[in-house]
């Protein structure tokens, strides 16, 4: 077989690189079709996964006549390279995906989140043969939606292909038992960010000076706008492949973005999340909050508070892993269930019995 894979962003790329490599280890032909974004390339590399790259996106703010011409030249490079490498089916989610597979006539899986935006799901649901979103999504997205019971970061820090590697501590310099507190800035760059503001640069100034009384900051700047010359701070700099070992280690992770919260709760770190302007309600989050392993506040003050209060506990972090272990260990392995819809091409119907258990027909669960 020949899997097709979209992965426009870092999330994407751990998200499908242990189906990735099952698959190949496996005999089957992959390719990755990507963009050069913040450090997916670095990640891709570091891999070893099999990519092409189709165009390029910058850490700045989304605006609709820059997205219209990015996707005007990136379109046809997917096309041409779609159509060279003949997929029997393509990952991947919005209109890239649907592009692909409309040109190819390939079964398109889309993997989806609950994120605030309608645009990708109003460009790419009629094209797709299989849509797959964990179970907290609030949307139902027509007789192709199927849920399971996790989050999409479980294709990689499920327990079952999640090893923490020990050794981040000698990398990040710090002593076994030092805490550290990781800070992550959003760059508010995606389509779903567009006319969010998260930290504002004195609140992002506050935060550290504050947080680097209790432990020992580690700044994780997406947008890499800040100088961290004059504030009791270190740049996070290990490659960013190593994240979420710097996380498993970590204290706490405090961020005004969405997907390393998740991640960070996935792991059993304490996980804040300052949600800025953004109003939206989303499905992972009210999850994990319900799970005691992540918070989320509106009001700057509150985060910090709460922030310091975590890290004076000497319980907090015994407490943080016994809910991972009651709660994460439950959840749907998603590597297992791409790997499975890729060798079924995106037909549910084709998938063995213990497979199909853990998908739900989407529209009987509303």
């Amino acid at each position: 077989m020949r899997i097709l894979v979209l992965a426009n962003t870092p999330a994407h790329v751990h998200l499908y690189r242990h189906a990735v490599d099952r698959l190949e280890r496996a005999g089957h032909d992959v390719l990755v079709l990507t963009r050069r974004y913040a450090c997916t390339i670095d990640l891709l590399d570091y891999f070893d996964m099999p990519y092409r790259v189709y165009g390029d996106h910058e850490t700045e703010r989304y605006s609709k006549l820059g997205f219209a011409r990015e996707l005007g030249g990136q379109f046809l490079t997917i096309a041409t390279e779609a159509i060279r490498f003949g997929p029997d089916v393509i990952f991947g989610r919005g209109p890239y995906a649907a592009a692909a597979g409309t040109l190819t006539r390939t079964p398109v899986v889309l993997v989806l989140d609950d994120e605030p935006g309608d645009f990708n799901h109003t460009v790419s649901r009629p094209f797709a043969d299989c849509i797959l979103s964990p179970a907290v999504t609030r949307r139902d997205l027509g007789d192709t939606h199927y849920t399971f019971d996790g989050f999409k970061e479980c294709a990689y820090l499920h327990p079952d292909v999640f090893e923490p590697n020990a050794d981040v501590l000698e990398y990040l310099g710090v002593a076994p038992d030092e805490p550290y507190a990781i800070v992550r800035f959003n760059a508010l760059d995606a389509l779903h960010d567009a006319d969010l503001e998260g930290f504002r640069p004195e609140q992002r100034r506050d935060l550290i000076e504050r947080l680097s009384e209790e432990a020992t900051v580690f700044v994780s700047d997406e947008g890499d706008e800040m100088d961290l010359r004059d504030l009791p701070a270190r740049a996070y700099d290990l490659h960013p492949a190593l994240i979420h070992d710097a996380m498993a280690e970590a204290s706490l992770l405090v961020a005004d973005t969405g997907t390393m919260v998740n991640e960070a709760a996935l792991l059993g770190t304490p996980a804040f999340r300052y949600r800025g302007t953004d109003r939206h309600e989303y499905g992972e989050f009210q999850e994990l909050e319900r799970a005691g392993l992540a918070e989320q506040f509106d009001e700057y003050d509150a985060v910090c508070e709460r922030s310091l209060e975590v890290l004076a506990d000497d319980e907090a972090d015994e407490r943080w892993q016994r809910r991972r272990r009651e709660y994460v260990g439950d959840l749907v392995n998603l590597t297992d269930l791409l790997v499975d819809v890729a060798r079924s091409r995106g037909t549910v119907d084709r998938l063995d019995r213990s497979t199909k258990r853990a998908l739900q027909p989407r529209s009987q669960t509303m």
